[in-house]
C-alpha cells in the first residue's frame, strides 16, 4: 500500500455558530476527546501513517498545536492551508506536493465511523480505481447519494438531490489510486463554486474504475455537522465506552496496538500526562502490553 492520507479539517463552522466562535470545529468535544481524534483514528487504523491535515489560516495553529507533528503517535503529520471553502476535492489540488505519485485517501475532520474497519483496509487494497462507500440514512437529500441498478453495480451518483435516487448516503471517506492530482485538475467548479467530490468519484465512474461498497448495518458513520448531531455522537461514544470500559478512538492507544510505537514508548507518553482518567486507561493499557485487544481497536 502506497497511500497518503488526507484530513481535511476546513470550512468556517457556520452552522455551529455560536460554538465555533471559541475553537476551531474540529476541537469541539466529541464526549471525552477532539472531534479530529475520530478521524485521525480512523486513517490509523488502516494503517496509514503520513497525514496532511488541511485547515483553514485560523484554524491551523490550533490543531499544529494539539497534535504537532505526530512523531509521538509513531506517525507524521503535516498541514496546509484552505484559505476558503471551495470544495472537498479542492484538498487534492492542496495536497497534490505531499501526495506526489502517490495514491491517496481523504477523510472529513466531522465524520465518525465505528465498527469494523475490514472495509476500509480492502479499499486501501484496490491499486487501481477509486473506492467509495454506502450508508443508508433516513435523509439522503443532505449528502452525496449512489444509485444502483438491479445487479447491485453503481450507475449515478447527485450531490444532495431534492429526489434521490436512493437512500445511501456516501460518507466522508475516499480512496483514490495516483491519478488523482490530475483528474482533479481537469474540474471546474459547480455551481455553487465549489470543486465537487462528486464531479471527481464520476470521472472514476466514467472510467468504470469507481468501486463502491455497502457499509453493513453493524458500522456506525456519524457526521457532526449540527448541534444536533454532535450532541448525538457525544452521547453514542459515552454509551459504547461506558458499556465496555474501552475508549473509541485513543490516539495513543491505536498508535500502540498498530505497533506504531512501542510498549516503552507509549509507557513514556503517559508519564507526561495529567493525572486524570485518561492516563489511568492508558496505563491499564500499557500494562496489558500492544497485543491484549483487537487490532482493529476504535
Amino acid at each position: 500500500m502506497n497511500k497518503k492520507a488526507i484530513l481535511l479539517a476546513g470550512g468556517a463552522g457556520t452552522r455551529l455558530f455560536p460554538l465555533t466562535k471559541i475553537v476551531c470545529k474540529q476541537l469541539l468535544p466529541i464526549y471525552d476527546k477532539p472531534m479530529i481524534c475520530y478521524p485521525l483514528a480512523t486513517l490509523m487504523l488502516g494503517g496509514l501513517r503520513e497525514v496532511l491535515i488541511i485547515t483553514t489560516p485560523k484554524d491551523l495553529p490550533m490543531l499544529r498545536d494539539y497534535l504537532g507533528d505526530g512523531e509521538q503517535l509513531g506517525i507524521r503529520i503535516e498541514y496546509a492551508e484552505q484559505p476558503k471553502p471551495e470544495g472537498i476535492a479542492q484538498a487534492f489540488l492542496i495536497g497534490a506536493k505531499f501526495i506526489g505519485d502517490a495514491g491517496a485517501s481523504l477523510i472529513l475532520g466531522d465524520n465518525i465511523f465505528y465498527g469494523k474497519l475490514d472495509f476500509y483496509r480492502h479499499a486501501l487494497a484496490i491499486e487501481r480505481g477509486a473506492c467509495i462507500f454506502g450508508y443508508q440514512v433516513r435523509d439522503p437529500q443532505r449528502y452525496g447519494v449512489v444509485e444502483f441498478d438491479t445487479q447491485g453495480k453503481a450507475i449515478s451518483l447527485e450531490e444532495k438531490p431534492k429526489q434521490p435516487k436512493s437512500h445511501f448516503a456516501v460518507p466522508g471517506l475516499y480512496v483514490y489510486d495516483e491519478r488523482v492530482v490530475d483528474l482533479c485538475q481537469t474540474l471546474r467548479p459547480s455551481a455553487r463554486g465549489e470543486l465537487e467530490i462528486t464531479d471527481l468519484n464520476l470521472l472514476y465512474l466514467g472510467q468504470k474504475q469507481l468501486h463502491v461498497k455497502l457499509l453493513s448495518r453493524g458500522m456506525a458513520w456519524l457526521d457532526t455537522g449540527t448541534q444536533t448531531s454532535l450532541l448525538e455522537a457525544g452521547n453514542y461514544i459515552a454509551t459504547i465506552e461506558h458499556r465496555q470500559g474501552l475508549k473509541i478512538a485513543c490516539l495513543e492507544e491505536v498508535a500502540c496496538r498498530m505497533g506504531f510505537i512501542s510498549q516503552s514508548q507509549l509507557s513514556a507518553l503517559i508519564d507526561r500526562l495529567p493525572k486524570g482518567e485518561y492516563r489511568d486507561y492508558l496505563r491499564i493499557v500499557c500494562d496489558e502490553g500492544p497485543n491484549a485487544g483487537p487490532a482493529s481497536v476504535g
